[in-house]
């Protein structure tokens, strides 16, 4: 009986000994460079469409890269927008995409990423301060300028006109009104009434029902973005009164809306687009590889 005992403990000491040096030799150690495969991405906001569009293009593009991406949405908020960015500096990401908030605001969290030496790319709207590899947009003084042409031509070159503005201080709205101030120029198109409405549905429709009642005539009404142009349309349809409506960004709403005839026209600018080519962007700089100061994305006009 003793010899069985005897034999029962050195087996038993023996597979105790076997899964103690699996144990201890854990798991193959990876990459030295730790947060070598981590992007991030800081999103202006996420409670719009066309933002969360941007962001599904860039995990497709992570996912089919091997990379893994971090989002965080800064929700419009530039306080937030720079705690968004010191947050992917601890984790140590290989680097950050950013569609700012306020192309002035944001030029502190770059700031902070360049203190780091993590390289920052830019998404939709560019940062006027601190250092970026790249800019990723489409043109939008084009696309202000395609929206205003075609208003002069279905107008034939007169009428009275809304501009509803984006979020003072962003590239994008100082660019499509730009474009659009510049394919009105010269013609019989005035505009009547120019007021913000921060790129946001029901601030749009709120503008636009205070300009609804402020202005007897109105033939038609730019808005620098869909969610603007969408509550306009709400007012509009409140009044009962007959306005052409243009959008910029072609999110699925806006596009269904200019199907169904209630909209005149959306700028089509492809998020998916911009967040797909951000992470193409990010996965050459991270290897070391050149890439274009500004990388352009295709515009095209949406109409019925």
């Amino acid at each position: 009986m003793k010899k069985f005992l005897l034999i029962a403990l050195v087996v038993m000491l023996t597979m105790a000994l076997a899964v103690g040096c699996t144990q201890d030799a854990g798991p193959t150690p990876g990459p030295s460079n730790e947060g070598a495969e981590k992007i991030g991405l800081v999103i202006s906001t996420l409670n719009n469409p066309f933002f969360v569009t941007l962001k599904e293009g860039a995990e497709a593009k992570a996912k089919a890269l091997g990379y893994e991406l971090v989002v965080l949405d800064s929700q419009n908020d530039p306080a937030k927008e720079i705690a968004n960015v010191e947050d992917l500096i601890t984790q140590k990401v290989a680097l950050i995409l950013i569609n700012p908030t306020d192309s002035d605001a944001v030029g502190n969290a770059v700031r902070a990423a360049n203190g780091k030496n993590i390289p920052v790319i830019t998404l939709d709207r560019g940062a006027n301060a601190g250092e970026v590899v790249t800019h990723i947009a489409s043109d939008n003084v084009a696309g202000g300028k395609m929206a205003g042409e075609f208003i002069v031509e279905q107008l034939n070159g007169a009428g009275k006109l809304v501009e509803l503005e984006g979020i003072a201080g962003t590239s994008a709205a100082r660019d499509r009104g730009q474009g659009f101030n510049e394919a009105i120029g010269g013609t019989g198109l005035e505009v009547v009434s120019k007021q913000t409405a921060d790129f946001d549905r029901t601030k749009g429709l709120s503008v636009m029902e205070n300009i609804l009642q402020a202005q007897p005539e109105i033939n038609a009404v730019f808005a620098h973005n869909d969610e603007m142009a969408l509550g306009a349309l709400q007012a509009v349809k409140a009044s009962g009164r007959e306005i052409m409506i243009v959008g910029f960004d072609a999110t699925d709403d806006a596009v269904k809306a200019v199907n169904d005839g209630e909209m005149a026209a959306t700028v089509a600018q492809q998020p998916d687009k911009i967040g797909s080519l951000g992470v193409e962007a990010a996965d050459k700089v991270i290897k070391g590889e050149a890439v274009e100061a500004f990388i352009p994305v295709d515009l095209k006009l949406i109409t019925k």
